[in-house]
């Protein structure tokens, strides 16, 4: 059965959709079975109100910028159907559900509530749960996992959604980066032998120092001592 997840973040006008802070950007990664499909969502959005400055230092986007850009009530229906039963991973979901809720609730007819209809994942609780007592943003998990986010100089939905996938998936325990093309060859490959998957990124090589590879030895003098076999030693 296939398992579709998407990975979701936001910018917005302020910290609170009760004060009437409105959503100015949506990025979402789709992926499938734990694999990148390519079929993101993205869009700008004008949000018909002023931007606080403090937003503006972190996302960088202006209201100049979405004079032209579309109000949520013309993207509503698309989001809705490319979220629609899928499990949402957000980090912080409280934070994004709540200002899609709202907006959401402003439109007429009103949507429901995204719980209504997708799963939700929150990442920022994964990762305490993993982590505790430790530093959990995306910049600190980035830098937990070896993930480059060097590019990041301003928060941006879809940047941050596609730097989340891949923490995300390292704390879950890694994934393939492929298409899902590669779903299709499938059982060509079992009879042409092993497919052979491109991997985002380069892997760690993580090495023993000496006194490991010294308690090493002194493991295998045990086990040969034992009787047992040593296949490093044959």
């Amino acid at each position: 059965m296939l398992k579709r997840q998407i990975i979701l973040d936001t910018e917005t006008t302020g910290i609170n959709p009760k004060e009437g802070h409105r959503i100015i950007e949506i990025g979402c990664v789709e992926l499938i079975n734990r694999r990148f499909t390519g079929n993101n969502f993205h869009v700008y959005i004008n949000p018909e109100r002023e931007i606080e400055a403090e937003a503006i230092a972190v996302h960088g986007i202006t209201n100049e910028r979405l004079a032209h850009e579309p109000k949520f009530r013309d993207i509503a229906q698309s989001f809705f159907d490319y979220i629609q039963g899928a499990e949402l991973v957000i980090h912080n979901a409280a934070f994004d559900v709540g200002f899609i809720d709202h907006e959401f609730a402003l439109l007429k007819p009103a949507l429901p509530p995204v719980a209504q209809y997708c799963g939700i994942l929150d990442t920022l609780k994964l990762a305490r749960d993993l982590h505790p007592g430790q530093k959990n943003n995306l910049d600190a998990l980035c830098r937990r996992y070896d993930i480059n986010n060097s590019h990041r100089t301003l928060h941006g939905a879809l940047l941050d959604a596609e730097i989340l996938a891949d923490v995300y998936l390292l704390m879950t325990g890694g994934q393939v980066s492929l298409n899902l093309a590669a779903d299709e060859q499938a059982e060509q490959q079992d009879q042409q032998g092993p497919l052979l998957i491109q991997r985002s990124g380069k892997l760690r090589v993580i090495k023993a120092d000496n006194s490991e590879t010294a308690a090493h030895e002194v493991r295998l003098d045990l086990v040969q001592k034992k009787g047992g076999s040593c296949l490093w030693r044959s």
